[in-house]
């Protein structure tokens, strides 16, 4: 997985609240592992019936079409429980979304998936979305100091210090396990002879 140290950016807003997974990535995208996610990305704000690009949809605009930082609204990411979300803003290039709360389990898969998703309350929201605007939409995101910075803004922000770890040395769940590979042995080593019954199996 890719390190999360520092990212400087366009930052895309698109701060309605309560943009649900199924909005992020439609349904349709699912059935398929070959799809492209990032094409499916929002696509039913994108694009209309006809598979035209709408122009007033933020992301299908310069500069925010290349955008690695979302600033959402309230609530994102909730609704189903579906990984693809972080998969698809990951694959359209995001690396960070920014909103006062998300969804719990797509909070979470953003962390798995090498996607800082930082909380701030609301009004550090509403003080970030206006600087970015008056900043040419300009941010960067430093998660070893913790702090978005903005124009002259600037807002600490808090990441649960495991989840830190994992995002700035790029480990995901696997990886983090393997940094006790040492210790996994010696328990498989000592269990081995406490249950040598279930250690049987591995060898019919």
């Amino acid at each position: 997985m890719e390190k999360f140290v520092k990212l400087v950016s366009i930052a895309a807003p698109l701060l309605e609240p309560n943009i649900d997974t199924d909005a992020i990535i439609p349904a349709p995208f699912l059935r398929s592992p070959s799809l492209n996610l990032a094409n499916g990305l929002f696509f039913n704000r994108r694009f209309d019936g006809n598979g035209k690009p709408i122009e007033e949809f933020i992301l299908n605009r310069a500069p925010f079409s290349s955008a690695k930082v979302l600033i959402g609204g309230l609530n994102f990411g909730c609704g189903s429980s579906r990984e693809q979300a972080v998969w698809a803003l990951k694959r359209f290039g995001f690396r960070c979304v920014i909103a006062p709360s998300f969804g719990e389990i797509f909070y979470d898969s953003c962390f798995k998936n090498g996607v800082l998703p930082i909380v701030l309350n609301a009004a550090d929201h509403k003080k970030l979305a206006a600087e970015v605007e008056l900043s040419n939409f300009k941010i960067e995101i430093d998660l070893d100091a913790q702090i978005i910075r903005a124009g002259g803004l600037e807002i600490g922000f808090d990441v649960p210090p495991r989840k830190r770890d994992a995002l700035l040395q790029g480990l995901d769940e696997i990886g983090t396990s393997m940094l006790s590979i040492d210790a996994i042995r010696d328990f498989r080593s000592a269990d081995r002879i406490r249950r040598p019954w279930v250690y049987d199996l591995e060898t019919r």
